[in-house]
């Protein structure tokens, strides 16, 4: 017989476990011939043949499995075997070899359903009544029939993932022989339920359940006292059951302890570990990731003694690792990843050490936040096969004691504090296939020797949080490594200046990433014909390379080309030069032949060239890139128009040509691509209107078109169109007219930029609409996409990586005709950080509550005509760091006390002459001192000098209460404070501006 793995326990454990199973074969040598088949020289029974043609012909079978079902001899039939003794059909497997695209929906799902056997299950296999095994999983059906319990024969049922909804019929109960029953799915097509177990009951021989997927949340607390009527269960699985809060903590008799295999994952179970649980002695796995226990590992886990696989994934699990994991010595596999676990390892790990051979194979606790060095007692898991320490604080060097694992074959030390050189006992990790060090802080050197002997590595990613202070120096410098690799991911190492030789020996690579690596040489064009064929992410940024573009072949698979930041010249274009390695040795065979984008790179998503000093037009071709999704040629030296045909771009997020020398209209004869979210092609001389086709982009997030010449009015769709616009920057334009009340409704809008145009009128009143400025916690979209956006703040440029641009708030109307008042309604948008109405024709006076922009850092109102006093409530500003109030018509006393106490230039208030008061040398009038009390004696100096004692106080106070108005307002306010340390967390490795997606791209695949 040959075995059929069901997990952990084979169906041979199954069926050699069941008492009856003698009375039906006699001997265990007969069951060997059970699936052998009937001789050539018998045929079917009439009747069952019969049965089989009557289902078959009410199935849709679109890629003809079962068009063999023909002829007399049906135990010869795809998916039927026959008893050799009884000649019986005994056995219907129709399962289907192609499964659901759960992760490449796109391509896979169109073939997936042509695979399906779908239709009505005909009553005609109740026929088959020696019938004791069927499997029909991963097909298209509708329901679970009913006449199923009445297959009384079966003893193997497996219905998984065949879209079957509905409500899991009771009728199963009638299969009492039944040792295995597999009604799980994993594909949201099968939504079944279950109010009712209580027919679990009449299932004694039953050793293998698997409901994952099914939905028991209206199953109460009964669920676990149907399940605890089967005595002789060997494996559980409830995954994904949405069981959440119904998880009873305990039992009076727990009859299920012959249990091997128990897997309750993804349930979202919000409770205490049960108490039951650790009376399951003989568990030998235990699945509870995807959970919220909430609470320390109890030191019950203790009593699981024959446990070998214990994942607790995403449990919410606190405190310490307890030393009792290290009791367990048959544990083979241990995850913890993706909890609140803290302190060190270096307990758990001497736990080992009483086990007379540690049996551990697999180690992950990722994720976490432990912290501690890492011991050099590692090394004493002799059989450890993965480690994956994976985001967490570990700190210090790596153990010499590492080069005793000697069966490692994936390490993961990345995103830790490690410091320090790389122990040379590396190079006696031989078996070892995966290795990420990167984001820690090493130095120092890495030698050939680290490399010699690992032959097997495939993967190799290494990079440090500062530039280069780690440096591969090889001494040979024709040293070819002995392994070949398929991902190589190096960040701020030196590896240059050369293109190393030991690199261009790596010709199987698929994935290149060498960022920030001090390389000053140009790319070998041999090599990169070698990698072309396979490769399908290529980062080269952020160093200075030379020379013309490198694509001079085709690259079938390449998704991502990141080449920003380096010294590319040349135009932009793609020279074939009949792709050869002899055309690359002989100039007579290497005449470049132009070629467009969509030949050379048919599969490209993302194209980074920005920062470079490419010159020329954009080649039309590059249009024919049909799955585009991210283009990049921000500062370059590009001229002439954008191509015409952009509209073939269907899956465009991303478009950025900003700060180049572009002309001419923005093209919509095509269309502009809907699927826009981002647009920049700001600082260029673009001309002409601001097309009416983008109002079809419903998706942008974030328009800018500032310095160019654009003309006409702010059109009136894109308040009423884009209703997901963050941010609109238009500045420095040739645009006129009225500012649309239609902005307003822009609830998600939180960056306006309208600045240097002929904007006239008045300023809406409706700004308060804009919810994103009002709201403390006002929802922004997130469209994190890797680019980097510039911002006008105080008069000068600053670039934000998309994390941190949600958190900048900002309205600039300057240098424009406005006119009228400043409306009232302006004093709501209490999360507004800059506000510049400056250089317009502004008149009356400044609004009482402007005071209420508790957040406002800079403010700027400048050469208008506003009149009257500056307001009181401007001392409640305590972020103001940059203020300009000068040429207006202000008068009287400017305010005292604060965060205005520390902006002591007088220039920010010149061109007022009617102002008086600190830090003008004005004073107001009744601020005089009489001059008896200049004749008076002591008493006088006394005063001047407790004058003079309560300025300078006051002085200190303003500094006190703006420095703590800053920081202290991290601790109470929750978005700040995450943006301000998830900016000093990220900006250490600038993933978004040197990778631009590349490290991201690494992690998700």
């Amino acid at each position: 017989m040959v075995p059929v793995k069901i997990g952990m326990v084979e169906e041979r454990l199954f069926l050699t476990q069941t008492d009856h199973l003698d009375a039906i074969y006699h001997t265990p040598q007969r069951r060997h011939f059970e699936f052998q088949g009937l001789p050539r020289s018998e045929k079917c029974f009439e009747e069952e043949r019969q049965a089989l043609l009557s289902f078959k012909h009410h199935l849709t079978d679109p890629a003809g499995k079962i068009s063999s079902w023909v002829g007399h001899d049906c135990c010869q039939w795809i998916g039927i075997s026959c008893n050799n003794l009884t000649g019986h059909v005994a056995r219907m497997d129709l399962r289907n070899t192609i499964t659901y695209p759960l992760f490449d929906e796109k391509t896979g799902l169109l073939t997936y359903r042509r695979s399906c056997l779908a239709g009505k299950l005909n009553p005609s296999l109740l026929s088959l009544k020696h019938l004791y095994y069927l499997d029909l999983g991963w097909n298209c059906f509708k329901e679970i029939p009913k006449f199923i319990g009445q297959l009384k024969s079966l003893r193997y049922l497996s219905l998984s993932s065949a879209s079957f909804g509905g409500e899991i019929p009771s009728s199963l109960g009638n299969l009492s022989n039944l040792n295995y029953l597999d009604l799980s799915c994993e594909h949201p097509s099968c939504p079944s339920y279950s109010k009712n177990l209580n027919w679990l009951s009449h299932l004694p021989s039953l050793k293998y359940l698997d409901l994952g997927g099914a939905n028991l949340s209206n199953n109460a607390l009964n669920w676990l006292h149907d399940v605890n009527m089967l005595p002789s269960l060997l494996e559980l699985h409830l995954s994904a059951c949405s069981i959440k809060e119904n998880l009873p903590i305990s039992l009076e008799t727990v009859n299920f302890t012959s249990l091997l295999v128990l897997d309750m994952s993804g349930n979202h179970i919000n409770s205490s570990f049960p108490s039951w649980l650790f009376n399951l002695s003989s568990l030998r796995k235990l699945d509870l990731s995807r959970n919220s226990f909430n609470a320390p590992i109890p030191l019950e886990f203790a009593s699981l003694k024959s446990l070998e696989d214990l994942d607790l994934f995403d449990t919410g699990l606190q405190g310490q690792i307890p030393k009792l994991f290290g009791n367990l010595c048959r544990l083979k596999k241990l995850h913890l990843r993706l909890n609140y676990l803290e302190g060190g390892v270096k307990e758990v790990l001497n736990g080992f050490s009483d086990c007379k051979n540690a049996s551990l194979e697999s180690l992950d606790l990722s994720g976490n936040m432990l912290e501690s060095e890492l011991p050099s007692s590692l090394g004493m898991l002799k059989n450890l096969q993965h480690l994956d320490l994976y985001q967490n604080y570990f700190w210090g060097s790596i153990p010499e004691s590492i080069g005793n694992l000697s069966t490692l074959k994936t390490l993961d030390l990345s995103l830790n504090r490690m410091n320090g050189s790389i122990p040379a006992s590396f190079g006696q990790l031989s078996q070892l296939v995966d290795l990420d060090l990167s984001y820690n802080s090493w130095e120092g050197t890495l030698t050939e020797a680290h490399l010699i002997n690992l032959t097997r590595l495939e993967s190799f990613a290494l990079s440090t949080d500062r530039p280069m202070p780690l440096i591969f120096s090889v001494t040979n410098y024709k040293w070819v490594p002995p392994f070949k690799l398929h991902k190589i991911e190096i960040y701020n190492c030196q590896i240059g200046p050369a293109f190393p030789i030991w690199l261009q020996s790596q010709t199987q690579l698929s994935y290149v990433i060498l960022s920030h690596t001090g390389i000053l040489d140009s790319i070998s064009q041999e090599w990169f014909l070698k990698i072309s064929s396979q490769v399908e992410v290529l980062d080269l940024s952020y160093n200075q390379i030379p020379g013309k573009l490198p694509f001079q072949s085709k690259f079938p698979k390449l998704i991502l080309i990141n080449l920003s930041n380096n010294q590319f010249d040349g135009p932009l274009q793609l020279l074939s030069t009949n792709a050869s390695l002899d055309s690359l040795h002989d100039s007579s065979l290497s005449q470049p032949i132009p070629l467009d984008f969509g030949e050379l790179l048919p599969k490209l998503q993302s194209l980074y060239l920005f920062n470079n000093n490419l010159k020329g037009t954009i080649p039309p071709s590059i249009c024919s890139i049909k799955g585009m999704y991210i283009l990049s040629l921000r500062n370059n030296k590009l001229s002439g128009e954008f191509p015409q045909a952009w509209g073939l771009w269907k899956e465009i997020n991303v478009v950025d040509v900003a700060y180049n020398n572009l002309s001419g209209n923005i093209p919509s004869s095509m269309g502009i691509p809907r699927t826009l979210v981002v647009l920049k092609m700001n600082n260029n001389n673009f001309g002409g209107k601001i097309p009416s086709s983008l109002h079809n982009c419903s998706k942008l997030s974030r328009l800018d078109l500032g310095g160019n010449k654009f003309t006409g009015i702010l059109p009136l769709w894109i308040g009423s169109k884009l209703a997901e616009l963050q941010m609109l920057q238009l500045r420095s334009n040739f645009l006129s007219g009225h500012i649309p009340q239609q902005l307003c409704n822009l609830s998600y809008l939180h960056i306006l930029d309208l600045a240097h145009n002929n904007f006239s009128g008045t300023i809406p009143k409706c700004f308060n609409g804009m919810t994103s400025l009002v709201n403390e916690d006002g929802y922004l979209l997130g469209a994190y996409i890797y680019e980097e956006t510039t911002v006008i703040l105080k008069g000068r440029e600053f670039k934000y990586s998309d994390m941190i641009m949600e958190y900048v708030k900002s309205i600039d109307l300057s240098s424009n005709n406005l006119e009228g008042e400043i409306p009232e309604e302006i004093c709501s948008l209490i999360e507004l950080g800059t506000l510049n109405l400056s250089r317009n024709q502004l008149s009356g006076n400044i609004p009482s509550k402007i005071g209420n922009l508790s957040w406002l850092e800079t403010l700027d109102l400048s050469h208008n005509h506003l009149m009257g006093e500056i307001p009181q409530s401007f001392s409640s500003l305590t972020f103001l760091s940059y203020l300009n109030l000068s040429y207006n018509n202000l008068t009287g006393r400017i305010p005292l006390g604060n965060q205005l106490l520390t902006l002591d230039d007088p220039s920010i208030y010149e061109g007022n002459p009617s102002l008086c008061g600190f830090p003008l040398s004005t004073d107001c009038l009744g601020d005089e001192i009489p001059e008896e009390q200049f004749s008076s004696g002591g008493g006088n100096k006394d005063e001047d000098n407790n004058s003079k004692l309560g300025f300078y106080v006051s002085i200190i106070l303003g500094f006190v209460v703006g420095f703590w108005g800053v920081c202290g307002t991290l601790l109470i306010k929750k978005s700040w404070r995450y943006a301000y340390f998830r900016f000093f967390d990220n900006i250490k490795d600038r993933v978004a501006s040197s990778c631009n997606g590349s490290a991201w791209f690494a992690k998700e695949t």
